[in-house]
């Protein structure tokens, strides 16, 4: 039978156990509590006293103390072996933290992206959008550049073609054989040697007629003065049915004195007409009462009578005379 055991013994006991007790086993010992649990049931129990309600305080606090020592060991060994598991884990996890990473970098990239101002996802980017403004500047800079210079080229083409002669440019005039209006016939050779100026109308015309043989009269006079050059002018009549020797000869003398009138034949006024490009026709029509439709043009003829340049009814007398006189000079530095 077990031994029963005093108080003293009992407090002692409980010292050592305490004092020599260390937190590391996993498993709580209860030899302790099975030694009392082998005391005869015989034995007296003792009366409660301050000391052992402090002793039971202290059974109490053992127990927890152990309670605790075994979970905090437990933690420690969990902690120990959980290093591998941990280390497992973290291998483990590494791939799907390396996965996460991966997301978070891509996501942080495409943010990064974003603050950068260069979204992968859009349509156009900044360097996209910077070529493209380069380029379109490229392209306006050289479609400017190419203009300047196409317009440089026919402004150098065309003060070329001024600065030359116009002499035999167009297949206008020709010979022809007429009468004038002393009743005398003429051909284009009466004129070789001369500056002439011809011009096409009729002595029934209203207004135009007047105003042009007018204009030409006036360039005649203000060429002799600023130049010295004799012009000689020429009326061609584009109404031989009506245009007799007579009308056209009272017709010229209101115009300039030295102004020459030309009638003739229908067919040599049509022949005439044709080779100096003269369109004429009749119009309105009422009896011997009509108008006659033709060109509007003077035509400056060599003193070989070949064309030289024609001026139509946009000149004034400042500009026919301007123009008939640059026309002499280049044609006389041609020939020198």
């Amino acid at each position: 039978m077990a031994k029963a055991i005093s108080r003293n013994q009992y407090i002692r006991y409980l010292y050592h156990s305490i004092s020599s007790q260390k937190c590391r086993s996993t498993k709580p010992s209860f030899h302790l509590f099975h030694s009392l649990s082998n005391t005869p049931t015989t034995t007296k129990s003792l009366p409660l006293s301050p000391l052992a309600m402090r002793l039971d305080r202290l059974e109490n606090g053992f127990i927890s103390y152990r309670f605790l020592c075994t979970s905090s060991s437990s933690n420690q060994s969990n902690s120990g072996s959980g290093g591998s598991s941990a280390g497992a884990n973290s291998g483990s996890s590494g791939s799907s933290t390396g996965t996460d990473s991966g997301n978070s970098e891509s996501s942080g990239g495409s943010q990064k992206t974003e603050q950068g101002k260069s979204i992968r996802g859009s349509p156009v980017s900044w360097m996209s959008f910077f070529l493209l403004v380069c380029t379109g500047a490229g392209l306006v800079y050289y479609y400017d550049r190419e203009k300047k210079r196409h317009i440089e080229d026919i402004t150098n083409a065309s003060t070329s073609v001024k600065q030359g002669p116009s002499v035999g440019k167009a297949a206008i005039g020709g010979p022809f054989s007429l009468i004038d209006h002393n009743g005398k016939p003429v051909t284009e050779k009466d004129f070789f040697g001369k500056w002439t100026v011809v011009y096409f109308g009729f002595t029934h015309c209203p207004d135009i007629c007047p105003d042009e043989l007018q204009k030409l009269a006036a360039a005649v006079d203000k060429i002799k003065e600023t130049s010295g050059i004799e012009m000689v002018p020429v009326f061609i009549s584009v109404d031989p049915e009506r245009d007799t020797v007579e009308q056209v000869g009272e017709y010229v003398k209101e115009f300039h004195p030295n102004l020459i009138g030309l009638t003739g034949s229908p067919e040599e006024i049509k022949k005439t007409a044709r080779a100096y490009r003269v369109y004429y026709m009749k119009t309105e029509e009422e009896g011997s009462d009509y108008l006659v439709d033709h060109s509007i043009v003077m035509y400056l003829m060599d003193p070989k009578m070949e064309f030289v340049k024609f001026f139509g009814k946009n000149n004034d007398v400042d500009m026919l005379t301007d123009g008939i006189i640059k026309e002499i000079k280049q044609y006389k530095k041609v020939k020198a």
